[in-house]
């Protein structure tokens, strides 16, 4: 159906069939407004409409496709269409005397001489409760609406609002809605009873309760106190005696360096020590009868003295060649096979020797999460391979300076010593817990954060 007739020729029940059809036909809520306030002079003249709501202020006018709610026209009928809400709950027609002095004074800067004013509740279905809005449309014209039209008005706004309802799809949280309920009930209550009132008193009872500052390092378990085997001086590994992870006992051979060099140098000095003792006992029985060789039996006799400390010298480093065991415990070092024929300097560590029991924590602390540890202070181990069990231990103490890691990264050592001894093996690793002292969630929360955002803002 399509009308195209004057609505003076044509009966209002018509025209209202007509805008009822094109309400039903209107896809988006947007077209279903720029309908209402430009469409319903089929059924009254009018020179301005205005479509307000109570929960978003002005939201369609005529002759204009999106409204500016800043402009003080659009700011004037909000106060207008704020007032009548309250004070009239059914449609009405309106003059500048029914309005407050400081709105009418205005009335004649923006409006003709008569008004309508049609109010209009609106229900939104949401999940589980229906939400009630409240709107109205004004209409301003030169004349003034006829009392047996304001119903013929009043029926289209219902109509309105049916399809207008229909075109609503509320999303299951809505913040906007949420919040204008929320106020409402808070408008209700006392304010100790208010919701918000206790919101924010639970969130500023959490953001102080007292908690543990905690940090996460990467951890191991290691020897406590282990002896630490070292070259005694350059040379090539020539055999390993004893395998890893065994038991050895006090002065077992572990491992010998190649004494092929030392050898050859000891067999040297014998023969030069062999031959200045010769060339002193020649120097002696000359001494006899010609002074001369008298005088150079001093210089032999320190020869002879000199190449002894040499001998000795040699002797000493061979027998060092030959590492054994300076007490009893478990060897700890890699494969026999990475050794063997592999130069090594002097005081490049070897292997190790170790107590069993005697086990503790090593944390690598990170420069970013350095925070005060005391001694004693407690640490949970996660140990990759029995993640739901923790290794509790207390700090032992924590390294000044931060050292390079083989990873490259810096890092604070922690040594800590377990509370429970037990069947642990050496080498597990995982993530260690390291707990500070009391500060309040809010700290808690917003350390890390603040601390990125320190190093890109100066404030």
């Amino acid at each position: 159906m399509n009308v195209a007739m004057t609505k003076g020729s044509v009966h209002p029940a018509v025209l209202l069939l007509e805008l009822g059809h094109r309400a039903r036909q209107t896809p988006t809520v947007k077209e279903l407004e720029f309908l209402l306030v430009n469409d319903t002079r089929l059924l009254q003249s009018y020179r301005q409409a205005v479509w307000w709501m109570h929960e978003s202020g002005v939201q369609a006018m005529s002759g204009v496709v999106q409204p500016d709610r800043n402009v003080p026209y659009a700011q004037w009928v909000a106060q207008v269409a704020g007032y009548l809400s309250g004070k009239h709950q059914a449609a009405c027609v309106l003059t500048a005397a029914d309005l407050p002095l400081e709105l009418a004074k205005q009335w004649a800067q923006w409006w003709p001489a008569h008004a309508v004013w049609l109010p209009m509740q609106l229900k939104v279905q949401h999940t589980a409760q229906s939400e009630l809005l409240t709107g109205g449309l004004l209409l301003a014209g030169p004349e003034a609406v006829p009392a047996e039209r304001l119903p013929v008005l009043v029926e289209w706004c219902g109509m309105w609002s049916h399809a207008w309802q229909a075109l609503q799809c509320q999303p299951l949280l809505s913040p906007r809605r949420w919040w204008a309920r929320l106020r409402q009930q808070q408008a209700q209550r006392a304010w100790w009873r208010r919701p918000v009132v206790w919101a924010v008193a639970a969130f500023a009872v959490l953001a102080a309760w007292p908690v543990r500052l905690t940090v996460l390092a990467p951890g191991e378990l290691v020897a406590a106190q282990p002896a630490v085997l070292r070259a005694p001086m350059d040379g090539v590994v020539e055999q390993i005696h004893v395998q890893p992870n065994e038991m050895v006992a006090q002065g077992q051979l572990l491992f010998n360096l190649d004494e092929a060099q030392v050898a050859s140098r000891l067999e040297v000095s014998e023969q030069a020590l062999l031959t200045a003792e010769a060339e002193y006992r020649q120097f002696a029985q000359l001494a006899l009868g010609d002074m001369r060789s008298k005088s150079q039996l001093a210089a032999l006799a320190g020869k002879i003295g000199e190449r002894r400390a040499e001998q000795a010298f040699l002797t000493e480093q061979r027998q060092r060649a030959q590492v054994l065991a300076p007490r009893a415990g478990m060897v700890l070092f890699d494969a026999p096979s990475e050794w063997i024929g592999k130069p090594v300097q002097t005081g490049e560590r070897v292997m190790r020797i170790a107590q069993p029991d005697a086990v503790e924590v090593e944390a690598w602390l990170p420069i970013g999460d350095a925070i005060a540890l005391e001694a004693g202070a407690l640490v949970h181990l996660y140990l990759a391979a029995d993640p739901l069990r923790a290794v509790q231990a207390r700090v032992r103490y924590v390294a000044y300076d931060a050292v390079a890691r083989p990873d490259g990264l810096y890092a604070y050592r922690v040594r800590a010593e377990l509370l429970q001894p037990g069947s642990l093996r050496i080498g597990l690793k995982g993530t260690a817990k390291l707990e500070g002292e009391r500060v309040s969630l809010a700290y808690w929360m917003v350390r890390k954060p603040w601390a990125s955002i320190r190093q890109w803002v100066a404030l």
